[in-house]
């Protein structure tokens, strides 16, 4: 049997230096972190470029961001891999999270339960996934997301608990 391939597709992307965004954290409050991102005044995190992941907004206790899928973003299926929408929703959920919090505390999550609604390729448009707190307490927070297709289709929906603790 022989096996024909088309031709190979390859793509280059580059980041800034973690560390340096890292040292802004608890020094500044979530919601001003991430607007300094927004702004391009702090460098976006590397999975950001890793994904494409496109525009964020940010408000206090909401958070968005967008996604145009691409082939490099396909399982085996020809669909958009689930670890993607995951990233996605997990985003949206604990940086909504993180826009509630003060200079001083951080966040890490605790879990993450996402419900796949209907497949995502390219023909779904620019996704946007906006996450929301729907509750927060002294040492947690849980927040939810949606995402949703080009044309407002839900296609997957997330809840997330975000475990939250002083930073040194």
């Amino acid at each position: 049997m022989t096996q024909t391939q088309q031709p190979e597709r390859s793509r280059t992307f580059s980041w800034s230096d973690p560390v340096a965004g890292a040292a802004h954290m608890g020094r500044r409050g979530g919601l001003d972190l991430l607007r300094a991102m927004i702004a391009g005044e702090l460098a976006a995190p590397p999975v950001m470029h890793l994904i494409d992941m496109g525009r964020m907004e940010a408000d206090e206790g909401r958070v968005a961001v967008e996604l145009t899928p691409q082939e490099f973003h396909y399982n085996p299926l020809g669909t958009v891999h689930g670890g993607i929408i995951s990233t996605l929703l997990d985003t949206a959920a604990a940086c909504a999270v993180h826009t509630t919090l003060p200079a001083g505390v951080g966040y890490t999550s605790l879990d993450l339960n996402v419900k796949f609604l209907r497949p995502v390729t390219v023909d779904s448009g620019t996704l946007r996934c906006e996450g929301t707190v729907l509750q927060s307490g002294r040492r947690t927070a849980l927040a939810e997301a949606r995402l949703t297709d080009e044309s407002g289709r839900l296609v997957a929906h997330a809840t997330s608990t975000c475990l939250l603790f002083p930073l040194p």
